[in-house]
């Protein structure tokens, strides 16, 4: 099972099409906020199910602030981040879904890749499709496989 995980598009969608295109085949895809209204459109641009919540930019959106998922044998958390005050590190985001009994959490609104599986939690941050704020400022998404064992795989992957 291969699961693109997304974040902070904010209406920019020429990179979102272009990691679409090379990351080929996807089961699933996740958004973590901020696509600021364009959810039909970003559905129309997957031929599998979309998960997504709402950022801190989603104004006015029926979007749930955050989902529970199943992946596999992986109980994941998905939200935008930022009622966990990530922009100030990930220990409450962390310690929200160990309590919930998660194995992933994944979150965006730093505009940051992050990726950490400490205290028995994989903490995930995909950074952002159209303004990312790391080194080198190139567009960021992550990859979550399951190897035919069940087993996940989490890769932070740049667009060229």
């Amino acid at each position: 099972m291969k699961v693109l995980v997304v974040s902070d598009t904010h209406k920019k969608h020429r990179s979102l099409e272009e990691i679409i295109k090379c990351t080929g085949h996807i089961d699933l895809m996740i958004h973590l906020g901020d696509s600021e209204g364009c959810e039909e459109y970003i559905a129309g641009l997957v031929d599998c199910p979309l998960e997504i919540v709402a950022g801190n930019n989603d104004f006015f959106s029926d979007l749930e602030r955050e989902k529970e998922l199943q992946i596999g044998k992986y109980h994941v958390l998905i939200t935008h981040g930022h009622y966990y005050y990530v922009s100030m590190g990930v220990e409450d985001i962390r310690k929200e879904a160990a309590g919930r009994g998660m194995d992933v959490v994944m979150f965006g609104h730093t505009h940051r890749p992050y990726l950490d599986s400490a205290k028995g939690v994989v903490a995930l941050n995909p950074g952002s499709v159209s303004y990312p704020r790391q080194e080198g400022h190139k567009p960021s998404y992550a990859l979550m496989e399951i190897d035919e064992k069940g087993e996940a795989h989490f890769s932070i992957n740049y667009l060229e």
